[in-house]
């Protein structure tokens, strides 16, 4: 959840709504499921975050804000687990076109972030595919947590 709105505008609700979709339904699903895990003997928790959780984003503060808590709260919550055989770790998406962000995506924010984006364009959902099985693979991503992985085309990789 996000939305455009001017900082100085944001309303004690909206702010609430943000962080309570974002962060506050990450923690309690962490806690409800981390548990069953850790009671199982193991298993493995994918939280989203998002490119903001690394780099804050002008017109989506409390996104940016909440989605940083997300990633905060993975690896705490990896050390937490951890020796309990619980894996927890942080999927953090770059740009794709979605129903949530078509309010802050018009022509020259898309324009700024294709410039942005070394590989020059948004991402096609189907590519966060090869993370989420990496990150959730009791194989190939048992010795992985409390990471985050960016699948962003390499907007937090570029500067100037």
């Amino acid at each position: 959840m996000n939305a455009p709105t001017p900082y100085f505008d944001i309303t004690d609700e909206e702010f609430n709504r943000i962080v309570s979709t974002n962060l506050l339904a990450t923690h309690l699903a962490c806690q409800i499921f981390g548990k069953h895990m850790v009671d199982a003997g193991g298993g493995a928790i994918l939280n989203i975050g998002s490119v903001t959780s690394f780099r804050p984003l002008s017109r989506v503060f409390i996104y940016s804000a909440s989605k940083a808590g997300v990633l905060s709260l993975t690896q705490n919550v990896a050390r937490e687990l951890a020796p309990h055989g619980v894996r927890v770790n942080c999927l953090c998406p770059g740009f794709f076109p979605a129903e949530q962000n078509r309010k802050i995506l018009d022509k020259s924010r898309v324009d700024s972030i294709i410039r942005h984006t070394p590989i020059g364009r948004l991402g096609d959902a189907p590519e966060l595919i090869g993370a989420t099985l990496l990150l959730l693979s009791p194989v190939a991503g048992s010795f992985i947590t409390g990471e985050a992985i960016y699948v962003d085309g390499g907007f937090t990789a570029m500067t100037i």
